[in-house]
């Protein structure tokens, strides 16, 4: 019996879908525990196919693995079947995808007020991607949400669609001068799109715990990262739900004493994407380098990623509130040709070293990072298959990181492909 979870340790877009897709061969069940299509998984197969995945788990490109949407990720029904259709149109088998029933059902009025009201905030906006996860989760806790299984009643669908709408319309209109959207046609709309999925709909709580009791392997897999955290992150720039090793056993229905591993996924420089503090962010031509080499484009937004060297901050930090075991460090090719490569160690807080995350908003703002060089590598590293194929200075750095972060390097990525890993130490 294993559960482990997969956990972004910054600002998510750390690679995750690759560390996904090298277990996926031998898991049995991979789960997205929280989040939306609000973020996204790239994964590279073998012969150079790509796939972005949104909402559906990155095990669904691997043949014999169940994958499960739990009950902590909120639903946009339309999205969800653009993504099926997309898979389905690649030759991808589908039929393995199950949605929970307590999973909530993201609805077109919490997109709209997603929209408005980021608009509203102008140069106070939080820089959401206006997808209605926001809303979803609002309603989630208000206890007026729309929930998976709702859709196999549309006598009760109905009603709380109204009920939700008298107060949705009220903000629309008086508020945001924008026009009201009709029960009716929301209802129609939605339950035309649920003919798509129901079928899919269970009680996915219950099977994955009789998973675990035959002896299965179940990957959870988080969105976004740990600075994201709407508990733990950089707080009020964070995402609506809690993508830290916490929220899996919640979002799944998977009691927190079956997990076994707890793997993060760390970039080898920094990037973030939206507005908030980012201390090592680089505002000249090697924040443009990394961009470029790294490919920083956000999967779900297309927005340019900001870009910073390596905090070792933040990462101790994630190692501590996950209870981190391991950590999966991608895209270390893409530090290649530099002379040398700066490490965050600390911060510089008016004018006092700190060297871990400043407790306050304000600390958190005025944090200047206090560097660390390590010797650079000229090297081409993308066909390394072992840790000694790589270059001496490229193994220091990877071991100054791990003994910086507090957990063991255990695979480390070298380029985009599902083929360019190291495995320094198996995971499974």
């Amino acid at each position: 019996m294993a559960a482990i979870v997969l956990i972004g340790a910054q600002w998510g877009d750390e690679g995750k879908g690759k560390a996904t897709d090298l277990l996926g061969e031998k898991l049995q069940w991979v789960v997205r525990y929280q989040g939306g299509n609000n973020a996204g998984h790239t994964v590279v197969l073998p012969n150079g196919e790509t796939f972005a995945l949104h909402l559906i788990p990155s095990g669904i490109l691997t043949p014999g693995v169940n994958n499960v949407i739990g009950n902590g990720v909120v639903v946009d029904p339309g999205v969800l079947l653009t993504e099926l259709s997309g898979l389905e149109d690649r030759d991808v088998d589908t039929t393995g995808l199950m949605i929970s029933a307590d999973a909530h059902l993201l609805m077109p009025y919490h997109v709209a007020i997603d929209k408005v009201t980021e608009r509203f905030l102008g140069n106070k906006k939080i820089g959401t991607t206006g997808r209605g996860i926001g809303p979803c989760y609002q309603d989630k806790i208000a206890r007026v949400g729309v929930r998976a299984a709702d859709v196999l009643d549309e006598k009760i669908f109905a009603q709380k669609v109204e009920a939700a709408l008298e107060l949705k319309n009220q903000i629309l209109v008086k508020i945001y001068n924008r026009r009201a959207l009709e029960p009716a046609q929301v209802v129609d709309e939605v339950l035309t799109q649920a003919e798509g999925f129901k079928h899919r709909i269970a009680n996915t709580q219950l099977l994955l715990n009789e998973a675990l009791e035959r002896g299965e392997t179940v990957l959870l897999e988080g969105s976004q990262g740990t600075l994201l955290d709407v508990d733990h992150g950089t707080y009020p720039y964070v995402t609506s739900s809690n993508p830290t090793a916490g929220g899996a056993a919640v979002g799944s229905g998977i009691g927190p004493n079956k997990i076994t591993t707890v793997l993060g996924i760390l970039k080898a420089y920094t990037t973030r994407v939206g507005s908030g503090p980012f201390p090592t962010e680089l505002f000249d031509e090697w924040g443009e380098y990394l961009a470029k080499t790294g490919g920083e484009v956000g999967v779900t937004t297309g927005r340019a990623r900001r870009c910073g060297w390596f905090d070792a901050v933040i990462a101790r930090y994630a190692t501590r509130i996950n209870g981190i075991t391991d950590y999966f460090l991608t895209k270390l090719d893409v530090l290649s040709s530099l002379d040398r490569v700066p490490i965050c160690v600390a911060y510089e807080v008016d004018g006092e070293r700190v060297d871990e995350m400043p407790m306050t908003q304000t600390g958190f703002h005025h944090a200047k990072p206090v560097y660390e060089y390590m010797p650079g590598w000229w090297e081409d590293i993308s066909q390394c298959k072992t840790f000694d194929d790589l270059p001496k200075t490229a193994q220091d750095y990877v071991l100054r990181l791990e003994e910086l972060s507090g957990a063991h390097i255990s695979c480390i990525g070298v380029g985009p492909g599902r083929d360019q890993t190291i495995v320094r130490r198996a995971i499974i």
